[in-house]
């Protein structure tokens, strides 16, 4: 891993070609056939390594490595219900029960370029949980300097418009987890959360040239939260030590909780490239085209879960093949995690 990543970040060598003796042309030798690279706008990681890994995370996650090709009872009411909730009127943004209201109107306000601060401020003073996330924010950039915060108004122009988005959306997403819940909350949601603000970090900074950072940003964050809500329902509906996990039901539960999430993202008004781009990463067919974000967020939540499994002792961060084949921005965004665990 290391001489991939060392690979990536070294630049060109220095040395200039010296000056060589005139020789006779020979005839070029035809060309040596070459392994076709992917096409534009499919997946960034090969369906083989989504699959390694996926399996990996799954097995860490549900505590089951034995997976099972057949639905038990408590998995088909789960499945079932989240088919209730896709199928009716029910809001899926309803079921984060714990995003402020006012947080859609204020990342609505933050993506005009003439938003006013004393509006903003006036807003933001509503809700006593942004007040203290964006003083904090404030003031640490004034730390050292013997000056300190004396207003919401004054925070919101130390920490400029960038700044404000991300902070509130990471502020609003963080409550929904609530560890006081079922098993399957307490145990998941901590880890999928962490998954989620790592690639969310990681997406915002490996935005290339037609991708909107913040819209980044937004889909990192935004990728788990349609399984964390379905956390509430496996706590629900699994009994007297039901067991949740079969190969069957994870990937069913991949597929409708990212149609859940670019569901809930649409309700939210958020940019349709970030509900598009959720949607996408619930496709498990080779060879899919996907969006530019999609690809971007596909890669982040790869290695993500790398770096994380790594953590736990689950995958060797040396093994080559856990990285071949991967696009030049794999290396900074990898980079990135490790950075941010």
């Amino acid at each position: 891993m290391f001489r991939w990543l060392q690979s990536l970040f070294s630049s060109p060598a220095a040395a200039q070609p010296q000056p060589q003796p005139a020789v006779e042309p020979v005839p070029a030798p035809p060309p040596a056939p070459v392994a076709a690279a992917p096409q534009p706008g499919t997946a960034p990681v090969s369906f083989e390594q989504l699959e390694r890994i996926n399996g990996a995370w799954n097995a860490w996650l549900f505590d089951r490595a034995d997976g099972g090709l057949e639905l038990s009872g408590a998995e088909t009411r789960v499945l079932e219900a989240l088919a209730a909730i896709a199928g009716s009127q029910q809001s899926g943004a309803a079921l984060v029960r714990r995003m402020p209201g006012l947080v859609p109107q204020l990342l609505q306000s933050l993506r005009s370029e003439t938003f006013s601060g004393s509006a903003l401020s006036r807003t933001i003073a509503s809700d006593p949980v942004l007040v203290a996330a964006v003083v904090r924010l404030a003031n640490s950039c004034y730390q050292g300097t013997g000056q300190s915060i004396a207003s919401v108004e004054q925070a919101v122009i130390l920490i400029g418009q960038e700044g404000l988005r991300q902070l509130i959306t990471t502020v609003a997403f963080r409550p929904i987890i609530d560890v006081r819940s079922g098993f399957y909350t307490r145990r998941l949601a901590p880890h999928l959360w962490a998954h989620s603000e790592r690639c969310a970090i990681a997406a915002r900074r490996m935005a290339g040239a037609g991708i909107e950072p913040f819209d980044a940003f937004l889909a990192g964050l935004l990728q788990n939260v349609g399984l964390i809500v379905s956390l509430r329902i496996m706590d629900q509906e699994t009994k007297d030590g039901e067991r949740l996990g079969s190969d069957v039901f994870l990937a069913q539960l991949a597929r409708d909780t990212r149609r859940l999430c670019a569901s809930i993202a649409r309700e939210w008004n958020f940019p349709e490239a970030v509900a598009q781009a959720l949607l996408e990463q619930g496709e498990l067919r080779r060879g899919v085209i996907v969006s530019p974000l999609g690809r971007l967020l596909k890669l982040a939540d790869y290695l993500g879960k790398v770096r994380m499994l790594v953590e736990q002792g689950l995958v060797d961060e040396a093994d080559d093949a856990l990285f071949a084949g991967l696009p030049p921005e794999a290396a900074p965004c990898y980079a990135a995690l490790t950075e941010a665990a």
